[in-house]
């Protein structure tokens, strides 16, 4: 016995309603995850990026990790101020300059430039981590 065609309609809306439910769901969670990226990561600059805008220009280069990680192997010209101190260290950072941020893989530099930006620096840029520095066959000191 066939069923009748009354009901087929009826569950073809049922199942399109369901399709775009979750479809607007998708929608609108991929635009709060890209709004809350954008309030949370720094001005993301790459090792190259780095080398022709500010190799030769006025900034301060941060190494925010450890001070035995910075002992093992750092960029040259850094200065180390490790993440958990640096806000207690703000006077040794400059607000009228351009600051260069960077630690191991770009997790506690994104962590710094989210805590600069929070105290109204303007001028900050995340170079992420050693560990792209290096990959891109440039020294460490």
């Amino acid at each position: 016995m066939k069923k009748s065609n009354q009901q087929q309609p009826g569950r073809n809306r049922l199942f399109l309603s369901a399709a775009l439910v979750v479809v607007v769901a998708v929608v609108v969670g991929v635009i709060l995850l890209t709004q809350n990226q954008s309030a949370t990561t720094g001005s993301v600059i790459s090792p190259q990026d780095y080398q022709s805008r500010f190799a030769s220009a006025d900034h301060v280069l941060v190494d925010v990790r450890t001070p035995e990680e910075f002992a093992s192997g750092h960029i040259a010209g850094a200065v180390n101020i490790p993440l958990d101190t640096i806000s207690t260290r703000l006077s040794e950072i400059p607000q009228d300059r351009d600051v260069v941020l960077y630690c191991r893989s770009g997790n506690r530099s994104n962590q710094a430039w989210n805590l600069l930006n929070g105290e109204g620096y303007s001028r900050i840029y995340d170079l992420g981590g050693v560990i792209a520095w290096q990959a891109a066959g440039l020294p460490l000191e």
